[in-house]
């Protein structure tokens, strides 16, 4: 611009009802709770001047709400080709908060959406992610682009993936319902699909199936935005297991995903839905038959995402999931066999996560046989969690130091299937209920970057942590003492330690990374209380 401009309005327009709390010089304006429009006014403004304008939305329902046009003097704003997503902010009803679910289940579904890698869709409704790694498989004559960053890095390492994607599409089996009512029905499909289709790409024949793209070590020594890895790298190297040594963790819970989100699109995609199967059916035969563990051919995972607890609980777990999806009593005595062989993995307390499913396994097989045994197994898991976990001084059941949020939240959603199947269902819902309610701010913060009150501002991220080209992206945006110049909305973080301490710090990775399988339980827990608070 020019001179200086007269007073001057921007006008947000949005396709939901919105209440904005907005603040300029220092001023907070809060518009009215029932309108789509929302205006902001200023004095004149001095050619060469920079303004900054923060806002944020609250939903008082449960689908969020898009900006879809936005003007300044009347003259439209560029906010790009679509509707761009902005922070939500979720508030705490009482003491102890009864939280809006199905906003933040629409917030962990856009954090989702900023850890896609490859070819972005034409849709994207996160306006700061833009195409990338788009050479990805090239090294090795395929095409591996697609599938989900892991975590605040940018390796996309399959065996966490998958889990993630397992995780998702149980959630969507179980609770469609609470997904509709949170009118994120398609989103949550989306970003299975944005996984499966990645993994169908990586299994390139019965015996070779592609578990990592990114050399870990390397990968992580550069800070800087995905975006911009063809300018600065080197094409990424691909690895794999084959029938030379196997990978049966790996390649067990592919299949458990597969296998998952078949049953996921199955009324509303029959075709996809036979093609994951397909898939899922092969991978699982080429884990029970080469039985090995994957760091073995892919000894650059071993630092990141080493297996301790083996592979049968992958085995089992995996054979579980075919037994549900087809009813076949091939499967039921394929679990039978592998119950027997791992016994003593698969009935120890190990909990659930990315690395251990054998309360996961115990669960579901209760859900589709209804065995005393499995129900006693995560009746006595869950009774443990509940009565004798250790508790931090503001009560998170306390399961680790890195990552507590996350394994917190995977306990809760083993518990809330319990609960589904009737076992200590008020209990174990309000367990669940406690546990998240510490997550969304029931201390007084929220560990849930852009949700709630005090909400983490510095995560640990590489693509939130960059400001917008042509600005360079390095270790000064690691460094920088400020916020990250883009939210990564829905994120959950590491989490407090035992004490409940916390630092809000970039460098804190132990307790300040995110990763697709953080926001995995933590969502799935979302849906199962939003089902359960629903038909109550």
């Amino acid at each position: 611009m020019s001179g200086e401009t007269g007073n001057w309005i921007i006008e947000l327009i949005f396709d939901a009802k919105v209440i904005i709390n907005s603040t300029y010089g220092g001023e907070v304006k809060t518009s009215s709770p029932d309108e789509l429009t929302f205006t902001l006014g200023g004095d004149p403004l001095k050619a060469g001047e920079n303004h900054t304008i923060q806002y944020q939305a609250h939903f008082d329902h449960n689908a969020g709400a898009n900006l879809i046009s936005a003007k300044f003097n009347d003259k439209p704003i560029d906010i790009g080709p679509v509707a761009t997503v902005w922070p939500i902010t979720v508030s705490p009803v009482g003491p102890k908060g009864n939280y809006n679910y199905g906003a933040v289940i629409h917030a962990s579904l856009l954090f989702y959406e900023a850890q896609r890698s490859g070819k972005l869709p034409a849709d994207k409704r996160v306006h700061w992610r833009g195409d990338s790694m788009l050479d990805d498989g090239k090294d090795v004559g395929k095409d591996l682009t697609g599938g989900y960053f892991d975590a605040g890095d940018l390796v996309k390492f399959g065996f966490p993936m998958a889990f993630t994607m397992t995780v998702l599409s149980w959630s969507l089996v179980d609770y469609e319902d609470a997904y509709k009512k949170a009118g994120e029905l398609e989103n949550v499909r989306n970003a299975i699909k944005w996984g499966t289709d990645y993994f169908l790409k990586c299994h390139t024949s019965d015996t070779e199936f592609y578990g990592q793209v990114g050399n870990g070590n390397e990968d992580h020594a550069v800070w800087g935005r995905p975006e911009d890895w063809p300018k600065t790298k080197k094409v990424r190297p691909a690895y794999k297991v084959t029938s030379a040594h196997g990978g049966s963790e790996l390649t067990g819970e592919t299949s458990a995903a597969l296998t998952a989100a078949s049953l996921a699109f199955a009324k509303s995609d029959p075709t996809y839905s036979a093609t994951l199967l397909t898939h899922a059916k092969s991978l699982y035969a080429f884990a029970d038959k080469y039985r090995a563990n994957y760091t073995i051919e892919i000894p650059d995972v071993k630092s990141f995402y080493n297996s301790i607890s083996g592979y049968g609980d992958e085995l089992a777990w995996a054979a579980t999931w075919l037994l549900r999806a087809t009813n076949d009593s091939h499967y039921k005595a394929e679990v039978d066999k592998h119950f027997k062989e791992f016994t003593k993995q698969l009935d120890h307390s190990g909990g659930f996560g990315w690395d251990d499913k054998s309360a996961g396994a115990h669960v579901l097989l209760a859900q589709i046989v209804g065995d005393k045994k499995y129900k006693d197994y995560v009746q006595g898991y869950c009774d443990w969690a509940v009565n004798q976990a250790p508790k931090t001084p503001k009560g998170l059941a306390f399961m680790g130091e890195w990552g507590s949020l996350r394994s917190i939240s995977n306990v809760v959603f083993i518990c809330l299937q319990a609960a589904k199947l009737g076992i200590n269902e008020k209990v174990y819902q309000k367990f669940g209920e406690t546990q998240i309610g510490y997550i969304l701010g029931d201390t007084g913060r929220s560990f849930v970057v852009g949700v709630g009150v005090d909400p983490p501002s510095h995560p640990h991220h590489r693509p939130s942590s960059c400001p917008n080209p042509p600005v360079v992206c390095d270790s000064y945006a690691f460094n920088n003492p400020g916020p990250n110049p883009h939210t990564l909305t829905g994120a959950l973080v590491g989490g407090p330690d035992v004490k409940d301490g916390y630092n809000d710090t970039r460098d804190d990775y132990v307790h300040n990374e995110v990763a697709c399988d953080y926001n995995a339980g933590f969502q799935a827990s979302l849906v199962a209380l939003l089902h359960l608070k629903s038909n109550e």
